[in-house]
Parts: C-alpha cells; structure tokens; sequence
C-alpha cells in the first residue's frame, strides 16, 4: 500500500521451514561423514600405534642408527635399515627419470600429434598397462627381461665406462637382476598413472595461449616449454608425486628382479634391495616376539616415514604457486 509520504510498504519476505524430516536428513548425512572421516583417522592411528610398538625392541635396541645401519644379519641379530631405504630410494628414483620423460612424449603425442581417431585407441592400449597385475610384471622382469639386460645393458654400459673415474663405480659389472632392473620395471608400471594426469595437464592449457605463441613463431617444443609446462606445472609435479608413491611401495615385481642382497653397493648393476621386498621375503621366517620380527616392523616404520615426508614435500610443492 501506498503511505501518506508516497512510498510503498513492502512486507517482509515468507520464510519457508524446512521440514523436520529434512533437517534430520542433514544432521545424518553429517553425522554420516563426521564419523567416515574420524574412522579413516582412527585406523591411521591404529596402523601406526601397532607398528610402532612391534617396532620399538628392535629401536630401542639399534637406537637412531637402525635407520642408517647397512648391515642386515640374521644370524648375529644385527638390523639396520641403510641398504633397504637406498635401494627403495635409488628403483623409485631410476623409475621416475625413465618414466617422466615417456609420459610426456606420449602425452604430447597424443594431445598434439597423433591423430584424432587414433588417439583413443593408443590411449586405452597405455592404460591398460595399469591393468597388468604386479607379479605378471615380475615375473617379465625375471625371464626376459633381466637376462636380455644382463646380456646387452650391463656388460655394454660397463666396458664403455670402464677406464673412467667415479662412473665405472656407478655402472660396475653385475647380474641382471639389479637395481637398473628394477627400476625399469617400475618405470613401466608407473608410466600409465604419469601419462594419464599428464593429458588431462595439457588438455586442460587453453588453445588461445598455444595458438598465440603458434603465431610468433615458435615451435613444438618451445610451446611445451614456454606455455604447457608454466601453465600446468602444479598439476605435472602432483603427477609425479603419485607416480613416486606408487613406486616406493611396490612389493612384487620389485622383489622377482632385484637380487634381493642385502649388501650396499654404487653401482646400478648391482643386486639389492628394497623395503617392501624385505619384508616380503623375511617376515615369515620371523618367530613372533624375535628380535627380526621387531625389525621388519621397523622397516614398516620407515617406509611410512618415507611416504609421509615425500607426500608433505608433494604438499608443499602443489599447494604453492611458483611464479615465472
């Protein structure tokens, strides 16, 4: 109605209750995700409570030096981790520098250069590697693969370094199943998580900026380096943080090609071992309450140690934005 002063009096909105039925719905659903996030939280803390506490006779034992201790004795009872976190480390680490390279070739590949109608084809073919379980992976690794590198890599790569300092230490004389082998077979298993985050990177950078840089001139690999990479550069290191986790806890495609020796050495070639492929190959000659028992606990410790820092470096890295 119109007032003595010529406005309008508008009346106040209708508020709508919401049903009671409603209001119980929503006060479930939190309830429901409330308690999924403190279980996932509880079962965390259980897995490290129980590790812990199996772990701590062989840490009060070893004390600090268990983590670096490079000498893996059952008979004397003497445990350290050195050799296992190295050999975990060095396979993750050869892993990564043949698989991010492939993964973005065949990334680029397929966003770019491959034609449309084949490229889902080549695509489904790549993600099926991820299909493959670990132990067909192991045991390719174990019959053709390690005999054709023990036969054409190493003694190749050794006799080219043989007469040259430092390297000839890092590519020694060894067998074929190694470290180098290893890491290759986990290459292989990671490429397929790597190339698929990859493509969904570079699909994702707008075709403007590409076409714009088309337009001064540049070339293929200018425009990845200049325009894909900076653009998509969070994503690509989440990519190969995953790829890394995927690699430091993989069991037993690693335990079939790696040598399983306990001994430290700085050549590739050489026989180790990983953290994974040690417990998996030792727990069951652990007697419950053994001192070894304690100790392959402690190699749990330490791959969870591993995980969480990589993942906390993982976190640092994505959820900071680098400037160009």
């Amino acid at each position: 109605m119109t007032g003595t002063a010529g406005t309008i009096a508008v009346a106040p909105p209708t508020v709508m209750a919401r049903p009671a039925s409603s209001r119980g719905t929503e006060r479930l659903f939190a309830g429901g995700v409330t308690a999924s996030g403190l279980l996932v939280f509880g079962l965390l803390g259980a897995i490290i409570l129980m590790l812990l506490v199996g772990a701590w006779p062989a840490l009060r034992t070893f004390g600090p030096a268990f983590f670096w201790n490079p000498v893996w004795d059952s008979i004397a009872d003497d445990y350290g981790a050195g050799v296992m976190i190295y050999g975990t480390l060095a396979t993750s680490l050869l892993a990564l520098i043949i698989a991010v390279p492939l993964a973005m070739g065949v990334a680029y590949a397929l966003t770019e250069i491959v034609p449309q109608v084949l490229r889902q084809p080549i695509g489904i073919l790549i993600q099926l590697l991820a299909a493959i379980p670990s132990i067909i992976y192991g045991m390719w690794g174990f019959f053709i693969l390690a005999p054709y590198i023990a036969q054409h890599v190493v003694l190749n790569v050794a006799d080219f370094f043989v007469d040259v300092p430092v390297l000839n230490k890092v590519f020694d004389y060894g067998s074929g199943n190694n470290l180098f082998t290893a890491g290759l077979v986990l290459a292989v298993m990671i490429l397929p998580l790597i190339t698929a985050m990859f493509v969904e990177v570079l699909g994702a950078t707008p075709v403007i900026l590409k076409e714009s840089v088309y337009g001064l001139g540049a070339t293929r690999f200018e425009v990845i380096r200049h325009v894909a990479l900076p653009y998509g550069k969070r994503a690509f290191i989440g990519a190969i943080m995953l790829g890394l986790g995927r690699a430091l806890g993989e069991t037993m495609a690693v335990t079939f090609v790696i040598g399983n020796a306990t001994r430290l050495s700085p050549s590739i070639f050489a026989q180790g071992a990983t953290i994974s492929s040690t417990i998996a190959n030792e727990f069951n000659e652990a007697g419950g309450g053994s001192l070894k028992l304690a100790a392959l606990l402690g190699l749990g410790v330490t791959l969870f140690v591993i995980s969480f820092i990589v993942l906390s470096i993982s976190r640092a890295l994505v959820g900071r934005r680098v400037e160009n």
